[in-house]
């Protein structure tokens, strides 16, 4: 019960979740996504092996980050980067046009929320003081 998430277990949390989303695609051209789609690629059990550890890794993150904040946490994190993003065009700090940008941007969304989620319950008990069911020892 005694454990606390500070600024080093959120950004350990993001750093997996970054890993995770950026290792299954990105736009450099270096992920699960593209290696696959590679017509040099051949499937065998690297392929499937390594497909399975992304999946696992989604499936935890996103579990985890439904379990912890649900549709409405996720949907309002969403809505905020949302309009940060926007106020950055906005000011003209980031343009629409630059479509790699953005999606590097989205990515990077897409893996706060996970880290937020999967550090959420940690951040609640230390404000609230109110324990999950899953925070008490048998």
């Amino acid at each position: 019960m005694g454990q606390k998430v500070g600024v080093d277990g959120f950004l350990a949390r993001w750093v997996f979740a970054l890993v995770l989303v950026l290792g299954t695609y990105n736009p450099s051209g270096y992920s699960y996504i593209t290696w696959i789609l590679d017509g040099d690629t051949s499937f065998g059990p690297v392929v499937v092996i390594i497909g399975l550890l992304l999946l696992i890794g989604w499936i935890f993150c996103v579990k985890t980050t439904f379990d912890a904040i649900g549709w409405l946490g996720v949907t309002l994190g969403a809505a905020l980067f949302a309009a940060i993003i926007w106020l950055l065009v906005d000011i003209g700090w980031l343009s629409l046009e630059s479509t790699g940008i953005m999606t590097w941007l989205a990515l990077v969304v897409i893996s706060l929320i996970l880290a937020v989620g999967m550090a959420w319950s940690h951040v609640k008990r230390r404000i609230t003081g109110q324990l999950n069911v899953d925070d008490v020892d048998d």
